[in-house]
């Protein structure tokens, strides 16, 4: 009986466009649309508030969004932890870090009162919120759990 590969989805750092990969593929995938290289480890990606709104609109996989600012210890404390869990949903959740010193319209926008800040946005829509830094088993249980696993 033949099965089908999980397909797991990543969005491309240089273009923006979102890729289905087969889970196990061999080889260096590459985006469909601007055939650079995929990185699917799943790290963290920084984006600016054009790329925000235009990954929302169109991921089909849920999004994690970091509000954070250089400045904030906090933030800085968090960014390991935001690795840490990013990689395990790898190609399963988009995980999206915004400087909110340099893009301040989402901020405001998602009414956001203090940072670190992590919004998780499903079909486009915020579905579940986390002001204030977690331990990792925490924040990863967090996830989990508005994610339905």
């Amino acid at each position: 009986m033949f099965t089908f590969p999980l397909m797991l989805t990543f969005r491309c750092s240089k273009c923006g466009a979102f890729n289905r990969v087969a889970e196990g593929r061999e080889g260096t995938p590459v985006c469909g649309r601007c055939k650079q290289t995929l990185e699917t480890a799943g790290l963290p990606q920084a984006v600016n508030t054009g790329e925000l709104f235009a990954a929302l609109e169109a991921s089909p996989l849920p999004v994690l969004v970091d509000f954070w600012a250089p400045w904030c210890g906090p933030c800085r404390m968090a960014a390991p932890v935001l690795e840490q869990v990013a990689r395990a949903q790898a190609g399963k959740v988009a995980v999206l870090k915004l400087n909110t010193d340099e893009n301040p319209g989402p901020s405001a926008k998602f009414r956001i009162s203090g940072i670190p800040a992590f919004l998780l946005f499903q079909g486009g829509r915020e579905t579940a919120r986390q002001e204030g830094l977690l331990p990792a088993h925490q924040f990863s249980a967090w996830l989990s759990q508005r994610l339905g696993h």
